[in-house]
């Protein structure tokens, strides 16, 4: 029998984080070398993401990073993991992406996402509240008329109308529902949650309605993988990205990423620590013949077409030997 990661497709969400001692520019040089290599590697898409106010994250302004890694590829589809549609107006979210086709057409993607600001300020910075993601689904639907033409507003958005780039809803809470009646590919997450995510799943393909922009479903699945030549390499992977999250639910700021090292020798308060120890539960990592079977197990449970890798890391060259094993196991 034919393992399933032989014919599914692997792609790249990288979220430009920030780590100590290095400055925002350089994680934006990253992140553009890290499309390059990605594209080396064989990997499918790449996609950058959409944070505002967090000092551990660089990329704030995902359509702009994209035509950067665009521009410094050639074959890898570039896109957004994703724009967070509420934050934006529709017409200028199109424009932006229809810049992008008309620059590197066959090559875009528009994930789109229903998110706004993390805290009060920036939801204040940005002049919307908490209820503007309940509008996610009439939003989606002008955006998407903008490249259809079909506006009732007698405007034509140039140059995106007419054109055809493909659009992703990424799924979280009611995202499973919105991309079914919708008609569009979804992504889903995250791996430490599987119940949660079958159980999105199988509502989103149940509920798909065919669409212009889709004709089946499609299923992205994404999380966090880590390969490494052992199982305690590919742990300490994990362990930068876990400790920032832990501090970020304890003391209020997402800070950048420290080293692994750093990190054990950190005393931590037994609340700091239950987050920390929890964050590095659920994901996959291992070597990769562990890493395989975990992924082989999780593409039989959910049948998705693309696995959408986003795993984060202060080592950049232990990351991306992560990926060049991950690339390796797929192609086996």
């Amino acid at each position: 029998m034919t393992s399933p990661l032989a014919t599914v497709r692997l792609s790249v969400l990288d979220r430009s984080r920030t780590r100590e001692g290095h400055s925002n520019a350089e994680a934006l040089r990253d992140t553009v070398r890290f499309a390059q290599q990605a594209e080396a590697l064989g990997y499918h898409r790449f996609w950058v993401s959409e944070h505002h106010g967090v000092p551990g994250v660089a990329g704030s302004a995902p359509t702009v990073l994209a035509a950067a890694v665009a521009a410094a590829t050639r074959t890898i589809r570039v896109g957004t993991g994703g724009v967070m549609l509420p934050n934006h107006r529709p017409l200028v979210v199109a424009e932006q992406f229809g810049v992008l086709e008309s620059l590197f057409p066959g090559r875009i993607d528009m994930g789109l996402g229903r998110s706004v600001g993390f805290t009060d300020g920036v939801r204040k910075a940005l002049g919307r509240d908490k209820d503007d993601a309940d509008d996610f689904a009439a939003q989606l639907d002008e955006l998407l008329g903008w490249f259809r033409g079909t506006s009732p507003t007698g405007v034509h958005a140039r140059p995106a109308e007419g054109l055809t780039v493909p659009p992703f809803v990424l799924a979280m809470g009611e995202g499973a529902a919105i991309a079914a009646h919708a008609g569009l590919p979804m992504v889903i997450g995250d791996l430490r949650n599987r119940e949660k995510m079958r159980r999105g799943i199988d509502h989103y393909r149940t509920h798909f309605r065919p669409s212009p922009w889709a004709a089946e479903p499609y299923v992205v699945v994404s999380g966090t993988v880590a390969v490494a030549a052992t199982p305690e390499l590919a742990h300490r992977l994990l362990i930068p990205e876990a400790w920032s999250m832990a501090h970020s639910r304890t003391h209020g700021t997402f800070p950048p990423l420290p080293p692994a090292e750093r990190v054990e020798a950190l005393p931590l308060a037994a609340r700091e620590r239950g987050f920390y120890e929890s964050g590095l539960t659920g994901h996959i990592a291992g070597t990769e013949d562990q890493v395989a079977h975990e992924l082989e197990t999780v593409l039989k449970e959910t049948g998705a077409q693309e696995l959408l890798v986003t795993t984060s890391t202060y080592d950049r060259d232990a990351l991306l030997d992560s990926y060049r094993r991950l690339a390796a196991i797929a192609s086996d």
